[in-house]
């Protein structure tokens, strides 16, 4: 015999409340108590209640879902980004779509204000401040709409301090004999496109070494593309210049690797020939023993979803700022620094 589904009235006997009360739950109403939502929401779980999301958007006139338009889907920093995310809408029972742009061509597309990414509950924009592409420097959408790695004075903005994450990279760097290099990454040409992460982490870069009185010379900064061959190339240029041992700063986790992958190739030993920290604070760098600037990726993405809600059911104040901070983490790419601070 097939078995019933669980109805809406099963959770509310359940759970030892009217259908009012699991109604309000279901559509995120926030006048429910805590320990009323928990209870209601733990009945529908030991249940098996899946409430019907069409159900939901006619009762409601809301879709339930949350867009998020960010650049790329396949990177670790997004991949982790969208994790942070989905955990907290998951939570609300919030669906999740994603809008890569991916190109030029598809960004026009997302410059229409009919397009499904701002017909959501909310909008979610990563990394890209598109704002300037519309009048008033407002996106075509009356719902709520969050920044995360980025920044705008009109709208909730989570992100990192990446000029203190540079700063960080610059005085560790400093303590270390041996000349400093660093690489950049290359910025995208195309003005849609151009992000101030990797600048913002270079120029706080040199402010510290120039504070520890070790200015950074020009001829020291590679510029290369966001690739592990990109951190290949850049070390064998470091070398034409300079004889081991050599200290390199990669603006991205994904190019120190390829510093670290070249100088094994070249018999050279990580943390003594060559010391290298990257940036981002990846899963892949610890495996690797790579030292690095670490940005709580997960957590920018969890406070963005958390903004995105609040602003979802009703919040009206002014748009809040929410800046995280990096950390120094070292490990053996590295070596041990000295107890001392270098002085050339």
């Amino acid at each position: 015999m097939k078995r019933k589904k669980p109805t809406i009235h099963d959770v509310a006997a359940k759970a030892g409340v009217g259908l009012g009360t699991v109604s309000r739950v279901l559509n995120d109403h926030p006048a429910v108590r805590p320990e009323t939502r928990a209870r209601v929401l733990r009945a529908m779980e030991e249940l098996g209640y899946a409430p019907n999301p069409h159900a939901r958007r006619i009762a409601g006139g809301r879709s339930y879902t949350v867009s998020v338009l960010l650049p790329f889907v396949a990177t670790e920093f997004y991949r982790r980004l969208v994790e942070g995310i989905e955990g907290v809408l998951l939570e609300q029972r919030y669906d999740l779509a994603l809008f890569p742009i991916l190109s030029l061509a598809r960004l026009k597309r997302y410059l229409e204000n009919t397009t499904l990414a701002y017909l959501t509950d909310g909008l979610i924009l990563a990394s890209y401040d598109l704002t300037e592409r519309f009048e008033e420097g407002r996106l075509p959408t009356e719902r709520p709409v969050v920044l995360v790695d980025a920044q705008n004075p009109r709208y909730d903005s989570v992100y990192l301090d990446n000029r203190l994450g540079g700063r960080l990279a610059g005085a560790y760097l400093a303590r270390f004999p041996g000349p400093i290099f660093a690489i950049a990454v290359e910025e995208e040409p195309d003005r849609a496109f151009r992000r101030t992460v990797f600048a913002e982490r270079m120029a706080g870069f040199q402010e510290a070494l120039k504070e520890a009185g070790r200015p950074f010379s020009p001829d020291r900064l590679y510029i290369t593309r966001h690739s592990q061959e990109g951190g290949r190339l850049a070390l064998r240029h470091f070398l034409e210049k300079a004889s081991p041992p050599l200290n390199v700063f990669a603006g991205a986790d994904q190019v120190a690797l390829g510093v670290l992958e070249e100088a094994v190739r070249l018999g050279l030993t990580p943390g003594r020939d060559v010391r290298v920290l990257g940036f981002d604070g990846h899963p892949f760098a610890e495996e690797a023993g790579l030292s690095t600037i670490a940005q709580p990726v997960e957590a920018m993405g969890a406070r963005a979803a958390q903004l995105l809600l609040e602003r979802m059911r009703g919040y009206q104040g002014p748009p809040r700022e929410v800046r995280f901070e990096p950390v120094l983490v070292e490990r053996a790419s590295t070596g041990t620094p000295p107890a001392a601070l270098y002085v050339p």
